[in-house]
């Protein structure tokens, strides 16, 4: 009986172990996250560029955005924007992104460690 309660614990412990390995490793590093809701931004997190704030204010107004903005590093630069906004939007929206000012951070940040 307590053999089998162990094996149990065991496996447990190694599936979780093994899911958090595959799941967490998918993900990278928050940069910034924008929600917008009836064109109107509702909570921020992150250092945003203030031309990139101004501008996509304007463009959530304008559109009645409703959705969610994120920009990840995991090596590069990535932004993901929620599937409720168009194609058309998210187009908008990327043209509007300024990758290489979050790269450029990258790189400096990498020549004053080493």
């Amino acid at each position: 009986m307590v053999e089998n309660a162990l094996k149990l614990l065991f496996l447990l412990v190694g599936v979780v172990i093994i899911y958090k390995l595959i799941f967490a490793a998918k993900s990278g590093r928050t940069l910034l996250e924008m929600k917008f809701r009836d064109g109107k931004l509702i909570s921020h997190s992150g250092k945003i560029q203030e031309k990139f704030e101004r501008d996509i204010r304007t463009l959530a107004k304008k559109e009645k955005l409703t959705c969610t903005l994120r920009a990840e590093r995991k090596g590069h630069v990535r932004l993901h924007i929620s599937a409720n906004s168009g194609d058309h939007l998210s187009q908008r929206i990327r043209n509007l992104f300024p990758f290489e000012y979050y790269e450029k951070k990258q790189i400096e940040s990498g020549k004053i460690s080493s």
